[in-house]
């Protein structure tokens, strides 16, 4: 009887991790699915909205910003240097003083691009892609957008900004310096877990962070200026 009793928990365990892992492939699929429709490679391509969106990502002693950063902001800038976007929404994490992603990303545009400074707005506490987009909505009054970041994260970002009732679609930035198959691979196998959490993020409707008073894009950026 003790035999059959461990084959039986042996059988139930081995059918819980299948349905664990059929889920996790399962939401993997439906974004991935959900969201490639409304994603493009090609800046002619892409429907105009009013903002460009660029997620967070490494920056180095606050002053130098990752290639990962650099190529989402050069994709954002030709977005609007073509007419596709007329605000630039940089969102990242600025949780300290000695860690600040949204004002390396604009003294990165300011430097590097002849732009109307009063269309560059920050968002200090974009903690992550889910509140990066119910921040640009509830905060900063985003209704339509492009995001601008690479192929292996854009289909979460598009599927988060999507469910939260955003008229969105996705440029992939283009690669200044091309990455290697070993950081592509530890950035997927990263994603496909962040695609679950962000999939039951929406799913529970999860709070950001901070919220705080509306500043609209439509009005100056310099008010975010922080």
């Amino acid at each position: 009887m003790g035999g059959k009793k461990k084959i039986n928990l042996f059988l139930i365990l081995l059918s819980i991790l299948i349905l664990i892992f059929l889920s996790f492939v399962l939401i993997n699929y439906r974004i991935v699915s959900f969201s490639k429709k409304y994603i493009y490679s090609e800046i002619e391509q892409v429907p105009a909205k009013y903002t460009s969106i660029v997620p967070g990502a490494a920056v180095y002693g606050n002053r130098s910003v990752s290639y990962v950063l650099r190529d989402r902001i050069e994709g954002a800038m030709a977005l609007i240097e073509e007419g596709k976007c007329r605000r630039f929404l940089v969102s990242g994490d600025h949780g300290t003083k000695e860690y600040d992603e949204v004002n390396a990303a604009r003294k990165y545009v300011l430097k590097m691009h002849n732009v109307d400074e009063s269309i560059i707005f920050m968002d200090h506490a974009g903690f992550s892609t889910y509140e990066t987009m119910y921040r640009a909505r509830d905060v900063f009054c985003v209704s339509d957008c492009c995001i601008v970041t690479q192929k292996f994260h854009i289909y979460r970002a598009v599927y988060i900004a999507r469910k939260l009732g955003l008229d969105a679609v996705g440029f992939i930035a283009p690669e200044i310096n091309r990455f290697s198959e070993k950081t592509r691979m530890s950035w997927e196998i990263r994603e496909s877990f962040a695609r679950v959490k962000a999939f039951f993020n929406v799913a529970f409707h999860t709070k950001p962070t901070y919220l705080g008073d509306k500043i609209p894009v439509t009005g100056d950026g310099h008010e975010t200026w922080k």
